[in-house]
Order: structure tokens, then sequence, then C-alpha cells
């Protein structure tokens, strides 16, 4: 090291030294303010109250509640393996349309608009928003494909579940019409 950084070394650790007293009057102040403090004593333990244990008896039949419950089978009127497959199902890979989250009851035809050499329809949601529509779109929550769009009507088929495990599917056909 150089002279110079020794003589820089030894003014800052002579200016931190100095910086350090030794008048500790307020800490000392402060323990004598705590040592002055009333002394209190250790409050008691609350008293402890017994309770009465309680035996479990099966006699009425009673479910014991740490076993697992098993569920019962339920056999439908129908065995949806003896039904054929028609071949109708909803495309469950296909990334749903944002009418496809409202119920096609509420769901009105409000208009239709002539553009680019193809005719659009106007449904208007139950948010209230007007959306535009064409033939191959989808909506309801149903798998609704538009077919057909005219001045009055927007016809649709839907995919309909025919049994109560949605295994089985039919179509059916569904209109909008113009209501405004």
């Amino acid at each position: 090291m150089t002279h110079q950084v020794r003589l820089l070394l030894i003014v800052g650790l002579g200016v931190t030294l100095t910086a350090c007293s030794n008048d500790f009057s307020d800490l000392q102040q402060y323990m004598a303010d705590v040592e002055a403090r009333p002394k209190s004593g250790i409050q008691p333990f609350p008293e402890f109250k017994a309770v009465e244990p309680f035996v479990f008896k099966s006699d009425i039949n009673f479910r014991d509640p740490f076993k697992l419950v098993e569920k019962e089978k339920v056999e439908d009127d129908t065995d949806e393996d003896d039904e054929p497959d028609n071949g109708i199902h909803p495309d469950f890979n296909r990334v749903k349309g944002v009418l496809e989250v409202f119920d096609r009851e509420g769901l009105k035809m409000v208009g239709t608009v002539d553009m680019d050499h193809a005719l659009w329809g106007l449904i208007k949601g139950t948010d209230n928003v007007i959306y535009r529509v064409k033939k191959g779109d989808y909506l309801g929550k149903n798998d609704g494909k538009i077919t057909q769009i005219d001045k009055n009507k927007i016809e649709l088929v839907e995919i309909i579940p025919t049994t109560p495990k949605r295994k089985r599917f039919t179509e059916q056909p569904a209109t909008l019409t113009l209501t405004e």
C-alpha cells in the first residue's frame, strides 16, 4: 500500500473512533424508568372444566364417521352402452366462441347487415352487446351452429344430449327470429 492510502486509513479510523462517545445517559434513564414501574403478578390459569366423554354406539345403525362412504350405483332405465353410436357429438377440442356462454333463449336477433357479399346476422346478448355472426358460427350453450341467415331469421342446429351421462347426442333445429 502506498503511504497516502495508509494515511487515509489511519485518519478514517481516528474519525470513526472519536464519533463513538461514552454518553449513555439516555439508556441509563430508560433503564431507571423501567425499574421504577410497579411490579405485577402473574395471572393464574383459568379453571379447567372436565368434558364428559361420549361413547359412539352403532346399535342405531349410524355409519362410522371414520370410514369412507361408498357411492351407490344408480341404474338408469336405459343402458347407454346398448345404444349404437349415431356419430353425433360436439367437438370438444373446438375453441368456444363468445356467444356460446349465453343460453340460446337469452339471445335475440336484432337485424342483418350485407357486408363483403355476405349476409351477417346481428345478435343481442343478455349483456346488451350486439354481436355480428355469419353462417358457420356457433352460438348458445348447446353447440348451435348457424346454417342459414336471411332478413327475418337465423337458423341453426344444436347438439343436445339424450342421456343423463351426456354420452349420446342428437341434432335439433332451432331458429332465432327478428325481434326489433
